[in-house]
C-alpha cells in the first residue's frame, strides 16, 4: 500500500510510530503530545484496538485520551474484516481529528484491516492532515513494508526476519518496536538489507518518532530511536547467503537519537536537540515552536 496523495496546498498529517510500553499513568508525554496535535479540547480521536485480543484495550485508551483533555474519544470494535464495512465507523473516521492504533499482533491487524474501507480511510485522512499514531503493532503496520516477525538477540542473517505488507502511511521507512528492550538490531539490519532504499527505524519502549509533513522526525520519550541508513551500502551478502547464514553488510550508517533529536528522512541527516540547522521542529498546541 502506498500513501494517499496530498491535495495541492494541503499538508500530510503527522505519522507517529511508538515503540510500545509507553507511559500510560504518570506524565503520559507521548499521548499528551498526540492529543495536542489532534486538537486538544476540540479533538475527536478514534482508537482502533484491533491488534489487541484484550477487551479492555479500547476502554483503556478512551480513559487516557479523555484524562488528557481530548474533547471526544471513540474506539472501533473491529474483530473481523466485515466490521470494516460498518457505515458508522466510516463516519467516525471521516470526522476524526486524530487516529490511534493500539499494540498487539501486527499480523492480526494487517490481516483484518489490509485492503479494507477502514485502511483506505486511515490513509486518506492522514493525507488530509490528520495525525495517525500507533504503538507496538500499531507502529509496525504504518509503513508500506512491515516487520512481521523474527527473533531478537540474533545477528543479521538470511531468513531471520519476515516481512508483510503494511498499511502504507509511509513508503520511506521500515519500523521495528520494543527495539532495545528485545535486542532487535539484528533483525532490523536484515530487513534493511532486503531494500537499502528504506530507512530502518528501531524505536524503544516509551519512545515515539513524530514524523512531520516535511518528513523530519522528532524523538519524544525516555528511550532512543535507532536509524539505519543502508542507502550507501558498499557490499551485501544477502543475495547469495544460505538460510541462517550471517550476513556481511558494509558501509551502513547508524544514528542513535535521544529525546529532542531530529532526523530528516529526505536528506538522511540527524540533528541534536536545539540545533536549528534542520527543519521540522514540532509545534505545540498553541502553534509556538519548541526546540
Amino acid at each position: 500500500m502506498c500513501p494517499a496523495s496530498v491535495a495541492n496546498g494541503a499538508e500530510r498529517g503527522f505519522i507517529i510510530p511508538i515503540g510500545g510500553g509507553e507511559d500510560r499513568i504518570k506524565e503520559m508525554q507521548i499521548h499528551r503530545r498526540f492529543v495536542e496535535l489532534s486538537g486538544g479540547a476540540d479533538a475527536s480521536i478514534v482508537v482502533i484496538p484491533t491488534a489487541s485480543m484484550l477487551h479492555e484495550t479500547g476502554q483503556d485508551y478512551h480513559r487516557i485520551f479523555s484524562e488528557l483533555g481530548a474533547g471526544k474519544v471513540d474506539f472501533l470494535q473491529i474483530n473481523r474484516r466485515s466490521d470494516c464495512d460498518n457505515d458508522d465507523f466510516a463516519v467516525l473516521l471521516d470526522n476524526a481529528t486524530g487516529i490511534f492504533m493500539t499494540g498487539g499482533n501486527q499480523l492480526r491487524l494487517s490481516a483484518i484491516l489490509g485492503g479494507t474501507r477502514v485502511a483506505q480511510k486511515i490513509r486518506r485522512r492522514n493525507a488530509e492532515g490528520i495525525p495517525v499514531a500507533g504503538t507496538s503493532a500499531g507502529a509496525s503496520i504504518m509503513s508500506e513494508h512491515m516487520v512481521a516477525g523474527g527473533a531478537g538477540n540474533e545477528p543479521p542473517a538470511e531468513g531471520r526476519v519476515s516481512l508483510a505488507p503494511g498499511i502504507g502511511l509511509t513508503n520511506s521507512v521500515i519500523i521495528d518496536q520494543h527495539f532495545t528492550q528485545r535486542n532487535r538490531l539484528g533483525r532490523l539490519l536484515t530487513a534493511s538489507s532486503y531494500n537499502p532504499f528504506l530507512i530502518g527505524l528501531g524505536i524503544d519502549e516509551d519512545t515515539a518518532a513524530f514524523i512531520g509533513p516535511d518528513d523530519v522526525l522528532e524523538v519524544v520519550g525516555s528511550g532512543t530511536v535507532t536509524v539505519v541508513d543502508a542507502s550507501q551500502m558498499t557490499h551485501s551478502s544477502i543475495w547469495d547467503a544460505k538460510p541462517g547464514e550471517a550476513l556481511s553488510l558494509l558501509g551502513l550508517r547508524l544514528d542513535v537519537l535521544g529525546e529532542g533529536c531530529r532526523y530528516d528522512l529526505n536528506a538522511r541527516v540527524g540533528y541534536p536537540p536545539g540545533d536549528a540547522s534542520g527543519t521540522g521542529i514540532l509545534s505545540n498546541a498553541t502553534g509556538e515552536v519548541s526546540a
